[in-house]
């Protein structure tokens, strides 16, 4: 983290188990042009070397460990340890392309009405991945847009005003926020740039917790349900 004079701008880190990716998505981070960055990571319990790969960059980092609570309370831990003026976070297997910071933020500072900015995401297969592997799980061959927690920056006042993320939600957490942001009125941008790629690879979340869809019923009945108690008022 250097102090430059410009805002600061805090990337979180959720980690369980990312030995193998993590140093890339923190370089990453390093790689951005933008200079006042603070990276916390998060151990959220790993039983892996995560521990050993993030001890060497601990002077680049901010580094908390928890026992293993799921993802959302650790993305929690590390809402309340950030100390930056915007927030951002990366999953811990995927790392961001140079420019991101640098783009969202001006346009945050360019439209004081606007809360949060997204960008692009590319999908791509870990290099490590076999054939049969990659015939089992699709990747999307063109970049989406990323209404997800890694191509996200947000204003840390904006943040709070939707409050933290709901623990009840195993998967998805992420979702249920920004379905609670948008049912209070918070404005976003989604900008058509490429700054975020997702690796696919055999230890995603997403396809180790497939039992736990039913989080995604569960949030989007809830936001109906706020939906409806807010067009009552």
């Amino acid at each position: 983290m250097k102090n430059s004079g410009q805002p600061l701008v805090s990337t979180i880190i959720p980690v369980y188990n990312g030995a193998r990716y993590i140093a890339r998505a923190i370089e990453s981070i390093l790689e951005q042009e933008y200079e006042n960055i603070e990276i916390v990571v998060v151990d959220d319990g790993s039983t892996d070397d995560t521990a050993a790969v993030l001890k060497k960059l601990t002077h680049q980092i901010s580094y908390f460990y928890q026992e293993n609570s799921g993802v959302a309370a650790t993305m929690n831990h590390g809402v309340q340890r950030a100390k930056g003026d915007f927030f951002s976070f990366i999953d811990s297997d995927d790392y961001w392309l140079p420019g991101k910071i640098n783009k969202q933020l001006k346009i945050l500072k360019e439209n004081p009405e606007i809360d949060m900015v997204f960008c692009h995401v590319k999908q791509f297969y870990s290099p490590e991945l076999s054939r049969e592997y990659r015939e089992k799980y699709a990747c999307p061959k063109e970049p989406m847009p990323g209404h997800n927690s890694g191509s996200l920056l947000i204003r840390r006042s904006s943040f709070f005003k939707v409050g933290l993320l709901d623990g009840k939600y195993e998967k998805g957490a992420f979702n249920d926020w920004y379905m609670r942001a948008n049912t209070m009125g918070l404005r976003s941008i989604m900008l058509p740039d490429i700054f975020y790629m997702r690796r696919i690879h055999d230890t995603n979340t997403g396809i180790l917790k497939k039992d736990k869809y039913v989080d995604y019923v569960r949030m989007l009945k809830a936001h109906l349900e706020r939906q409806r108690s807010s067009d009552k008022k």
